[in-house]
């Protein structure tokens, strides 16, 4: 009997645990319906930007489970942003506040899918683009970007905020809020980051580019990467014209040698100093001062590297010593290991050799620092640069002087065709040499159309004649 009672009273429990087990999942179900109704609503009427209609059902599954799917997040910031165009006045605010909100809610429930730098100089551009609506200060707006750099510089990438953030520096300094030596860091600090990520995407287009060279046709996929890396280097190319602008005069031998002249003997044994200031100094034609000298050498001393023999090449070159500076420049090529930046080394003294009518030579590092960074197309307007320049120099008969103006105009063209950010200056280039070149009649008088033509002295080259 006792038994029994046992038996019927554990059969009742197990019962009631079934029927609990059962509405539970019958509830839980529901639930998840709910949700994923209220989802697929919503991404629908932000994808058609039908944002009042969106709304709705984005702050109840906001609301209601901020877990449940990353998408709360992707469309509900489409959403709000819709909400923000559309609204004015204190709505607007009310609404440019939520999205940051929303930015710092998905750092909270999908923490490995929110970068931090990335989302952090989001929610600071949002506010300083709207900054008069919210009555934000200058040093309020540094104060944030300045924090999402320190927070995640890895991700702080977005040209437009890299830009915002030195700028405002810049604004600090100029009203007297920041001294010269902070500007100058920050200066380093936003360059050398833009560098890192015009070389992060080089590296990327490079592959598609040799792809190309090699006769393999691209995918589809392969056109949208290049279209994507592309975008952003030329992105990178406008914002660091706008930092060296936004920079200007403020940086000049008047205001360096004496912040860096106080600061040595402190720092002579800082090697990232030591090579920050160096470059200033160079990067601004300072290299004349005697400051310069004890820079580089104590660099050097301090941390060989690639850099400090660039630099030691520069004084040798001062002192007349041509030889020397290019065993110098030699050097710092074989240093440095990262091919982006040797390609920018070879360029740099491409530039040097160039500049004092080197020309073979400077082809000679031109072509290496091609052949390291083929998406960078600099090096051949420099090289066709060359050319023009040496056209009188160059033929043994007018017709053929001039030739040498097709051979400038071929290769400004490949400038364009590998470098997205010189696609413009590139056709202009290459039709002002064209022009110059030998008329459709004078080919026809000279009988040369389809003729290839041997071009002497440095350049040793041929190029054919087009036919009429």
């Amino acid at each position: 009997m006792i038994k029994r009672e046992k038996f019927n009273i554990m059969k009742t429990r197990i019962t009631l645990v079934a029927l609990m087990l059962f509405l539970g999942f019958n509830l839980s179900h529901a639930q998840n319906e709910q949700d994923i109704n209220s989802l697929s609503l919503m991404t629908e009427a932000a994808k058609a930007d039908k944002c009042d209609e969106g709304y709705k059902h984005f702050m109840e599954l906001r609301q209601r489970n901020p877990k449940f799917h990353l998408g709360i997040y992707k469309y509900g910031e489409d959403i709000l942003e819709c909400k923000i165009d559309k609204s004015s006045g204190a709505e607007k605010t009310a609404f440019i506040n939520d999205l940051v909100k929303l930015w710092e809610e998905r750092a909270i429930h999908f923490a490995s899918k929110t970068p931090k730098g990335e989302y952090a100089a989001k929610a600071c551009q949002l506010q300083y683009d709207n900054r008069e609506l919210l009555n934000k200060s200058t040093e309020e707006l540094y104060a944030c970007f300045d924090a999402a750099y320190k927070l995640d510089s890895e991700t702080f990438t977005n040209p437009k905020s890299l830009y915002t953030y030195f700028s405002l520096m810049v604004d600090l300094y100029d009203s007297g809020k920041k001294p010269a030596e902070d500007l100058f860091n920050k200066y380093d600090d936003v360059v050398e980051k833009v560098e890192s990520e015009v070389g992060n995407y080089s590296e990327k287009l490079n592959k598609l580019i040799e792809k190309e060279d090699a006769g393999t046709a691209l995918t589809k996929k392969d056109n949208s990467y290049k279209k994507y890396y592309e975008s952003y280097l030329k992105a990178y190319d406008q914002i660091l014209g706008g930092i060296d602008q936004k920079l200007g005069e403020r940086a000049n031998c008047e205001t360096l040698i004496p912040l860096y002249q106080k600061g040595f003997e402190q720092n002579k044994g800082n090697a990232e100093w030591l090579q920050r200031a160096a470059g200033k100094m160079s990067s601004k034609e300072c290299t004349d001062d005697p400051l310069f000298f004890k820079l580089v050498n104590a660099y050097h001393e301090l941390s060989p590297s690639a850099n400090s023999a660039y630099y030691l090449g520069i004084l040798k070159d001062k002192e007349g010593k041509s030889s020397e500076a290019i065993k110098f420049y030699e050097q710092a090529i074989s240093l440095e290991t990262d091919n982006i930046k040797k390609a920018r080394l070879n360029e740099k003294i491409g530039d040097k050799l160039k500049g004092r009518g080197s020309y073979g030579s400077a082809r000679n590092f031109y072509s290496q620092a091609l052949k390291l960074n083929p998406s960078n197309g600099r090096p051949h307007l420099r090289i066709a640069a060359m050319y023009n320049a040496s056209a009188n120099n160059c033929g043994d008969s007018n017709f053929n002087k001039r030739a040498v103006f097709w051979l400038a105009a071929s290769e400004a063209e490949k400038a364009g065709r590998v470098d997205p950010t010189l696609k413009k200056i590139a056709a202009q280039t290459a039709a002002s040499y064209r022009a110059k070149a030998p008329t459709k009649t004078e080919i026809f008088q000279a009988g040369k159309q389809g003729q290839t033509i041997s071009i002497g002295c440095w350049i040793s080259r041929s190029v054919s004649v087009p036919k009429i």
